[in-house]
Protein backbone atom coordinates (compact mmCIF):
# COMPACT_ATOMS: atom_id res chain seq x y z
CA UNK A 1 0.00 0.00 0.00
CA UNK A 2 1.00 3.40 -0.79
CA UNK A 3 1.28 5.97 2.21
CA UNK A 4 -1.37 8.58 0.52
CA UNK A 5 -3.36 5.79 0.50
CA UNK A 6 -2.97 4.83 4.08
CA UNK A 7 -3.81 1.13 3.29
CA UNK A 8 -7.45 2.60 2.03
CA UNK A 9 -9.49 0.67 -0.73
CA UNK A 10 -9.63 2.27 -4.10
CA UNK A 11 -13.75 2.64 -3.23
CA UNK A 12 -12.64 4.57 0.24
CA UNK A 13 -10.23 6.72 -1.52
CA UNK A 14 -13.24 7.66 -3.67
CA UNK A 15 -15.45 8.43 -1.08
CA UNK A 16 -13.10 10.22 1.07
CA UNK A 17 -12.54 12.32 -2.29
CA UNK A 18 -15.69 13.12 -4.07
CA UNK A 19 -17.12 15.77 -1.17
CA UNK A 20 -14.00 17.67 -2.14
CA UNK A 21 -14.64 17.28 -5.54
CA UNK A 22 -18.10 18.62 -4.96
CA UNK A 23 -16.93 21.71 -3.35
CA UNK A 24 -14.34 22.26 -6.08
CA UNK A 25 -17.27 22.30 -8.63
CA UNK A 26 -18.99 24.22 -6.28
CA UNK A 27 -16.70 26.99 -6.18
CA UNK A 28 -15.61 26.56 -10.29
CA UNK A 29 -18.38 25.97 -11.58
CA UNK A 30 -18.62 28.50 -14.15
CA UNK A 31 -14.89 27.74 -15.29
CA UNK A 32 -13.87 26.57 -18.44
CA UNK A 33 -14.79 22.85 -19.51
CA UNK A 34 -11.08 22.52 -20.31
CA UNK A 35 -10.32 23.37 -16.90
CA UNK A 36 -12.40 20.84 -15.02
CA UNK A 37 -11.85 18.25 -17.73
CA UNK A 38 -7.98 19.13 -16.69
CA UNK A 39 -8.89 18.42 -13.00
CA UNK A 40 -10.73 15.45 -13.62
CA UNK A 41 -7.30 14.47 -15.59
CA UNK A 42 -5.42 14.71 -12.73
CA UNK A 43 -7.40 13.32 -10.02
CA UNK A 44 -7.83 10.11 -12.15
CA UNK A 45 -3.94 10.16 -12.70
CA UNK A 46 -3.25 10.23 -8.97
CA UNK A 47 -5.64 6.94 -8.47
CA UNK A 48 -4.16 5.26 -11.36
CA UNK A 49 -0.60 5.76 -9.46
CA UNK A 50 -2.13 4.35 -6.30
CA UNK A 51 -3.36 1.25 -8.58
CA UNK A 52 0.31 1.02 -9.75
CA UNK A 53 1.63 1.33 -6.71
CA UNK A 54 -0.21 -1.66 -5.73
CA UNK A 55 1.07 -3.91 -8.44
CA UNK A 56 4.29 -2.86 -7.38
CA UNK A 57 5.62 -0.63 -10.31
CA UNK A 58 7.17 2.35 -9.49
CA UNK A 59 6.43 5.86 -10.49
CA UNK A 60 3.22 8.12 -11.93
CA UNK A 61 0.58 6.42 -14.50
CA UNK A 62 1.25 6.82 -18.14
CA UNK A 63 1.15 4.44 -21.14
CA UNK A 64 -0.58 0.88 -20.13
CA UNK A 65 -2.03 2.45 -17.16
CA UNK A 66 -4.69 4.04 -19.27
CA UNK A 67 -6.05 1.14 -20.82
CA UNK A 68 -5.38 -1.01 -17.67
CA UNK A 69 -7.77 1.69 -15.92
CA UNK A 70 -9.68 3.12 -18.02
CA UNK A 71 -11.88 6.56 -16.91
CA UNK A 72 -14.93 4.57 -17.01
CA UNK A 73 -13.35 2.24 -14.39
CA UNK A 74 -13.28 5.29 -12.14
CA UNK A 75 -16.82 6.48 -13.20
CA UNK A 76 -18.24 2.61 -12.32
CA UNK A 77 -16.80 3.14 -8.95
CA UNK A 78 -18.39 6.50 -8.20
CA UNK A 79 -15.73 9.17 -8.70
CA UNK A 80 -17.40 12.39 -8.76
CA UNK A 81 -16.69 14.55 -12.36
CA UNK A 82 -15.99 17.79 -12.83
CA UNK A 83 -17.03 17.82 -16.11
CA UNK A 84 -19.89 15.68 -16.28
CA UNK A 85 -21.34 18.18 -13.09
CA UNK A 86 -20.66 21.16 -15.79
CA UNK A 87 -22.23 19.05 -18.29
CA UNK A 88 -25.50 18.17 -16.43
CA UNK A 89 -25.99 21.99 -14.97
CA UNK A 90 -25.67 23.27 -18.68
CA UNK A 91 -28.09 20.65 -19.54
CA UNK A 92 -30.45 21.20 -16.89
CA UNK A 93 -30.59 24.79 -17.61
CA UNK A 94 -31.46 24.56 -21.25
CA UNK A 95 -34.06 22.19 -20.36
CA UNK A 96 -35.52 25.44 -18.26
CA UNK A 97 -35.13 27.64 -21.04
CA UNK A 98 -37.23 25.51 -23.83
CA UNK A 99 -40.48 25.93 -21.02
Amino acid sequence: MTKRANGKSLNAIIARVNPVMRGVYGYFAQAEEASLEALDGWMRGRLRSILRHRCNRPGRARGKDHQRWPNHYFEELGLYSLKRAQEEAYASLRRGANC
